[in-house]
């Protein structure tokens, strides 16, 4: 089920905004199409994935540290204005969203011990768990299905092991009528099944398939002889 079929950028932004390769490959190419319930932004850090995937949430009326449409803070504004440029195109409405970003995910947990009774986080304040526990109990207990769910790096909070459960998590909520946009550098994450992934480059953006994408290359280059990739890296 895809709430959001594309995004399309209305306007050349100013500043370092009109600098990014994603940014003016999205210019020129008029609309990204999201054609799966899964869609990954990849790419090396400084790309513009998770520049974008902020200012789709923020476009949809999401909290810009995280959260759903109706959450109120704001510690340090810091997001970008990509957001009054660019225009999610819309089926129908889903019934549930969230945003849920990894570096801001205790300012998310700070606001929620303080304004709900966390009976539909799970009955437990998230500080009182890990950063792993928290962010897949928030997950298990929060998404509802028939939503549109954003993620801003999740192996950040995440264990190896954590990493397989939020797979199994992701399953259960495409099956029940979920759409994904997830940025990512996780080889695990990114293997999720039928998923479309985007990777960003000096080059734009481009669509690609999981083997072609650097995570899983250099994941699995350092995985066949860790001790010829260490030897090479430090001498």
């Amino acid at each position: 089920m895809n709430y959001i079929t594309g995004i399309r950028l209305n306007d050349m932004p100013k500043g370092y905004l009109a600098k990014l390769p994603a940014v003016k490959h999205l210019y020129r190419a008029g609309e990204l199409e999201l054609t799966n319930p899964v869609t990954f932004f990849v790419g090396e850090n400084g790309s513009g994935k998770s520049t974008l995937l902020e200012a789709v949430a923020v476009a949809l009326g999401f909290n810009a540290e995280g959260g759903s449409r109706d959450f109120a803070f704001s510690t340090k504004p810091t997001h970008s204005d990509l957001c009054d440029y660019i225009t999610p195109i819309r089926t129908i409405p889903p019934k549930d969203g969230f945003f849920l970003r990894a570096e801001s995910f205790y300012n998310t947990a700070s606001y929620l011990d303080e304004n709900s009774t966390m009976r539909r986080y799970g009955g437990v304040s998230f500080h009182e768990q890990s950063h792993g526990e928290s962010f897949l109990s928030l997950i298990t207990n929060r998404f509802e299905g028939n939503g549109f769910y954003i993620m801003d790096e999740p192996e950040a909070a995440l264990s190896p092991q954590r990493i397989l459960t939020l797979l199994i998590l992701m399953d259960r909520l495409v099956k029940n009528r979920s759409q994904f946009i997830i940025a990512t550098h996780s080889p695990i994450i990114m293997a999720f099944p039928g998923a479309d992934i985007i990777q960003f480059s000096e080059n734009g953006m481009e669509r690609v398939s999981y083997c072609e994408t650097e995570s899983y290359r250099i994941t699995k280059q350092f995985m066949d002889d860790p001790e010829r990739m260490i030897k090479y890296l430090l001498e």
